[in-house]
């Protein structure tokens, strides 16, 4: 076999089902390879950005790593703002990229990069191939990289001649590590200190799913303790019915207060909260200097198991949960569209088990408030910032779970970054609904230029937050990808257009035209 076939085996055989891939030349072989080896599918990228992307949302449903391929150094240079995010979520990236042949390495050639460079910001784990018969072993220990707890990309880089190479043995099947509970030393420890509003917990990382929810929300009702959730966490079970833990606020001013009188915090799976940005005159850390920080769960650890012992260990195993069962608001008979309304709109309509990708941005304060009462949903947040996450995160989820609806709300700036996933989504046909809120600025940016103390800024620097003249089609950006389109000014044309995308399955997306 060659090494492109050995590693598409052990790719394979490690459970390693679909590569996201943008290749190029260095990378023909492992393409021809996909006629010959069976198991893991390829699936065609228009940009590296979407690869990422795609990579970080199917890890963060699924728990299992996806592959990605892309052609040298820029290539990877090119995908390295969603592996950012995939960072940051701790999702399992099995991160290819080829290299020139080794006898190429020695020129300076148009396209060399130190490739190991680019990778090392984002990737805990880059591993360079120089013979065709580490291929196997390199690739299985590569995998195993990406899936040790709590998740990581990881890199593996193969010059192009050990693809075309005769090789040997592919790499072993590696067993995943599991997650190990914290000592009960910890959990009695944290127990004894659960028994004042003036406690919180901060649930994060794989900690916030029925489970976890379900264990935090008794001990609440019991204890007293207060329930915050990390709003960077890459998974988020939500939804009526289910306990809804209060999510840290973006901005400072919003929580200090809310954090001002913890006298004791326990992470689970998380850090102590931070703002996102530092700002003129405010502080970056959260929490009152004399708030006591203990981690309950390590992010390595299972903090659902942890919760679930901590329940126990305070006999709060059978505390009555105040949850909303209540239906959605009502929503508006008609009138001009706006981000509550939208809101409205998709907490009635959006289906049960749905997943939402959310790259909302400035809007997102208007609308997440009306999705606690939408029936129950998995939403995947911004994790680390980059923007352009939303579109591909979301075609990553789908792949995942062909059987659930795939909501995306996204801002109009950030989706122009990645756009081109709309193409892979109408091409492997997904059942991904994209709205668009279209209001034609970098609308974040006009309330950081404020933040920030850049006060009174003029036509100039108006000019480069404003995304208008001409304005954004996404009508025709969205048909010319193959995704059919409709766009929405008032309630009443989005909530029919909405409803019947709920209704059909298969891509389709929704200008939102809100001021």
């Amino acid at each position: 076999m060659t090494g492109a076939e050995i590693l598409l085996k052990t790719l394979a055989g490690n459970g390693v089902e679909v590569c996201f891939m943008n290749p190029g030349t260095s990378e023909m072989h492992f393409v021809a390879a996909l006629d010959k080896v069976a198991g893991c599918r390829g699936v065609l990228c228009l940009f590296e950005g979407v690869c990422a992307g795609a990579a970080d949302g199917y890890a963060r449903m699924t728990g299992r790593p996806a592959a990605t391929l892309v052609h040298l150094g820029p290539g990877l240079g090119n995908a390295l703002a969603n592996f950012h995010n995939a960072r940051k979520a701790r999702s399992p990236v099995v991160s290819i990229v080829g290299e020139h042949t080794r006898h190429h390495l020695t020129y300076d050639a148009p396209l060399s990069a130190d490739i190991a460079a680019f990778a090392r910001p984002v990737s805990e784990y880059v591993r360079t191939v120089m013979e065709p018969d580490e291929v196997g072993r390199a690739a299985s220990e590569t995998i195993a990289a990406a899936i040790a707890p709590p998740g990581q990309v990881a890199t593996l880089i193969i010059p192009a001649d050990l693809s075309w190479s005769a090789a040997d043995g592919c790499g072993p099947v590696i067993a995943r590590a599991g997650r190990m509970l914290p000592s009960q030393q910890t959990i009695s420890s944290v127990a004894r200190r659960m028994t004042s509003t003036r406690t919180g917990l901060l649930l994060g990382g794989t900690a916030v799913n029925d489970r976890a929810l379900l264990a935090a929300g008794r001990l609440a009702a019991d204890t007293g303790v207060r329930v915050f959730m990390d709003r960077y966490a890459p998974r988020l079970a939500c939804g009526r019915g289910r306990f809804t833990p209060t999510r840290i606020p973006y901005f400072p001013e919003a929580a200090l207060p809310l954090l001002a009188d913890l006298e004791h915090l326990f992470l689970v799976e998380s850090q102590a909260p931070v703002t996102f940005f530092g700002y003129p005159d405010s502080p970056s850390y959260l929490l009152p200097a004399a708030c006591e920080v203990t981690t309950l769960a390590e992010r390595t650890e299972d903090g659902t198991g942890a919760l679930e012992a901590l329940m126990e260990e305070c006999g709060a195993g059978s505390a009555v949960i105040a949850t909303k069962h209540s239906a959605p608001a009502s929503i508006p008979a008609d009138g001009p569209l706006t981000a509550k309304s939208i809101g409205a709109v998709v907490a009635a309509l959006l289906p049960e088990a749905a997943i939402v990708s959310d790259e909302m941005i400035s809007v997102g304060g208007d609308v997440l408030p009306y999705l606690i009462d939408a029936a129950p949903h998995d939403e995947l947040p911004v994790t680390g910032g980059s923007i352009g996450q939303g579109i591909p995160v979301a075609l990553g989820a789908a792949m995942a779970c062909p059987d659930r609806k795939v909501v995306v709300l996204q801002a109009d700036g950030s989706a122009m970054y990645t756009l081109q996933a709309l193409w892979t989504i109408a091409r492997e046909n997904l059942d991904v609904v994209t709205v668009i809120f279209a209001n034609r600025r970098y609308r974040i940016l006009d309330v950081e230029m404020r933040r920030t103390g850049a006060h009174g800024y003029g036509e100039l620097a108006n000019q480069m937050i404003d995304i208008g003249r001409p304005d954004l089609d996404w009508v025709k950006l969205s048909t010319g990808m193959g995704v059919a389109a409709t766009s929405a000014t008032t309630v009443a044309q989005f909530s029919k257009q909405f409803g019947a995308a709920m209704a059909e399955k298969g891509a389709r997306l929704i200008e939102a035209v809100i001021e």
